[in-house]
């Protein structure tokens, strides 16, 4: 599944750059008869109903030029959501002060789960500030990492949608 996953990507994401969209996180489950394959799209300025239906006309399109997926499967894009999937450095930084939870695949100071503001990114690690203490976490060891909904984050998402629909009229 990991080297589909890859290939997926590969052929994906490049396509996803030139629209003018970041592939924030690629899924794929295969079914008895039927699989799926996810795609979770954004932008600056966010993602709408329009964007999803635009992505999905043209990532169809390369699939079945390409044909990397054997049998059957369906394609869903959406956004990735207010308290969305961190994959890369550069969402957590993207994010910078809000709060995120980043479980491990191997335990960290004795734990596996850590909740907490982003402190800072590096090309190697994020750091979280949890329970007053500041926590390294290198990306190699992120098992999933994720933004908790808080307040600050709805108000974010809200001025970001307001600066879309200003754009818009």
């Amino acid at each position: 599944m990991t080297v589909l996953r890859e290939r997926l990507i590969v052929l994906i994401e490049p396509l996803l750059e030139r629209l003018g969209y970041e592939l924030v996180e690629l899924e794929y489950s295969a079914g008895r008869a039927h699989g799926a394959l996810r795609l979770f799209i954004d932008k600056a300025e966010g993602v709408g109903v329009g964007d999803c239906e635009r992505v999905s006309r043209e990532v169809s399109a390369l699939l079945d030029v390409e044909d990397p997926i054997a049998g059957a499967y369906s394609l869903e894009v959406s956004s990735p959501g207010i308290d969305r999937p961190l994959t890369r450095p550069k969402d957590y930084e993207r994010f910078l002060g809000h709060e995120a939870k980043v479980e491990t695949n191997a335990p960290i100071d004795g734990r596996k789960r850590f909740k907490g503001p982003i402190k800072s990114v590096d090309a190697n690690a994020v750091e979280l500030t949890v329970e007053g203490a500041d926590i390294r976490v290198p990306f190699g060891a992120v098992h999933k990492a994720k933004l908790v909904l808080t307040d600050a984050l709805i108000a974010l998402h809200q001025a970001t949608e307001d600066n879309n629909e200003q754009e818009e009229a």
